[in-house]
């Protein structure tokens, strides 16, 4: 996982060119004026989902993981808590192939807030819990780029 804010991209130079791609392109488009829901940016290859929800307690919540892309969640606007743990360390449950969605449970081992402009980079070994309270209750609005690695 790799926290950190749009404000300091330079530092983080080392990342992949597909995690570059997509701060380009929250760069060069207002992914404010996008409405809900899933956007092509190259095929199934690199795309972005566009999300507004209530953060919630956490035991409302569930743990994920991705086999087939790596998530990076941007913050448009709210505060959101991510718990975060190792996939070795959960309770796997099912695979969801069609929705790369894995399934699990277990305990956080630790957490982020995510403001406006934070970034939360979920690689394949990276449960995430999402949509926790943060400062309290409160609708969030975010984009999901998804990678295909």
């Amino acid at each position: 996982m790799i926290f950190g804010n749009v404000q300091n991209l330079k530092e983080y130079f080392f990342l992949e060119d597909g995690v570059f791609e997509c701060f380009r392109y929250a760069k060069e488009h207002e992914l404010n004026e996008y409405g809900r829901g899933c956007y092509e940016i190259e095929g199934k290859r690199l795309f972005v989902n566009i999300v507004e929800y209530e953060t919630v307690d956490a035991k409302e919540r569930f743990w994920e993981a991705h086999r087939e892309y790596l998530d990076i969640h941007l913050m448009l606007d709210g505060a959101e808590q991510i718990d975060m743990n190792f996939i070795q360390n959960m309770d796997v449950k099912k695979y969801v192939e069609k929705d790369d969605f894995l399934q699990m449970e277990g305990e956080k081992n630790g957490s982020v807030v995510l403001r406006e402009g934070d970034f939360l980079i979920c690689y394949p070994s990276d449960a995430h819990r999402t949509a926790v309270v943060a400062d309290g209750q409160e609708k969030i609005r975010k984009a999901i780029f998804k990678v295909r690695i």
